[in-house]
């Protein structure tokens, strides 16, 4: 370096104003890896104990091998925490980005969207607009219990071994997202329908529930319209291609695409039956759930105090149910005169 060769004849100082170098440049030593603090090696446990980070990048893939599962960091930050380490989310995303376990990034858009403001018909002449169904009137759901709305839709379910699609049919509870009913078959018409919240209503009874679908032909269908009104229930459809105002049902429907569909090839129809029915478990039983902040059973259970669990309510009669619930031995929880669990809910089982 020139100012290296002439330190012999003038000063530093001057030397670095006559090439115009700060001293700070001259200086500097580049160093090898990230700048800042140099990442944690180790996790502490709730019990004081210090791990090494390799064998909790074990727990994590032991977690992500789990049939079905799809968490990102967040649902993985949760499971270990509930296996006693403490750690945060932000070193979970560093070691998963690190051993390539990311589900993938979400890319958000910048700005704001307009969306429409006013859904009044404004009609100017007669037979310009003709109102024939009860459509919803708020996009979003605010569900306070279980059974109070349901949420239903049909998917696609590609079946590569037979070229052909199957359809799929889910009920879910909106306040607990459990998937109540759920069939799968080649395809699906209106009995199918009513035999579906046939045996909902036997189950937990449908009366003064909401269910919300969209407009297809099995769900406009007078049949299932009669049904529904002789039941008591309210259904009410969402407007034309606005999928969002049955958003808890398309969610779920993603799920069952990004855990089941994306990740097998199904040979046969009862290969993909058997496969949808496990992964309805796993939802149901043992997947967590961010917005919940939990499972949705343990949502259902934990609003019913843990008396009846849901697998067991769905495998009763509804007077089976009655009869356990007014029985003091069996749960001095409920009144004897009182039919449902609670003043929480609205209707009896």
């Amino acid at each position: 370096m020139i100012v290296h060769s002439h330190e012999s004849i003038t000063t530093l100082e001057n030397l670095l104003s006559w090439v115009d170098l700060s001293r700070s440049s001259f200086y500097y030593k580049s160093s090898d890896g990230k700048r800042g603090a140099k990442p944690s090696v180790c996790t502490f446990r709730q019990d004081g104990t210090l791990v090494d980070d390799t064998k909790v990048i074990d727990q994590i893939k032991g977690i992500l091998s789990q049939e079905f599962c799809c968490y990102g960091y967040h649902n993985v930050t949760d499971e270990l925490r509930e296996m006693g380490y403490i750690i945060n989310h932000k070193k979970v995303y560093r070691l998963m980005k690190e051993q390539n376990l990311l589900l993938g990034k979400v890319i958000s858009t910048s700005g704001k969207r307009q969306f429409v403001k006013h859904r009044k018909i404004e009609a100017t002449r007669p037979m310009e607009y003709l109102c024939l169904d009860i459509f919803v009137k708020h996009r979003k759901i605010e569900a306070t219990r279980p059974m109070e709305y349901l949420c239903l839709d049909i998917k696609y379910v590609w079946v590569a071994g037979e070229s052909r699609n199957y359809f799929l049919l889910t009920v879910l509870d909106v306040f607990t997202r459990v998937a109540i009913e759920q069939i799968f078959q080649k395809s699906i018409r209106k009995m199918d329908v009513i035999n579906i919240f046939r045996r909902i209503n036997n189950a937990f009874g449908i009366k003064g529930v909401t269910v919300r679908n969209d407009n297809g032909s099995q769900f406009i269908a007078n049949d299932v319209k009669q049904f529904l009104r002789t039941a008591e229930a309210n259904q009410e459809f969402t407007h034309i291609a606005t999928p969002e105002e049955n958003a808890y049902i398309e969610a779920f429907h993603s799920i069952v695409q990004r855990e089941v569909i994306d990740r097998f090839e199904f040979q046969g129809f009862y290969e993909a039956k058997l496969t949808l029915q496990a992964h309805r478990d796993w939802y149901n039983n043992r997947r967590r759930h961010a917005s919940l902040g939990t499972i949705p059973v343990k949502k259902w259970n934990s609003y019913f105090g843990g008396l009846l669990p849901f697998d067991t309510i769905y495998n009763l009669k509804k007077e089976t149910i009655s009869q356990y619930l007014t029985n003091p031995q069996t749960n001095e929880y409920i009144c004897s005169s009182t039919p449902i669990y609670d003043t929480r809910i609205a209707q009896p089982f």
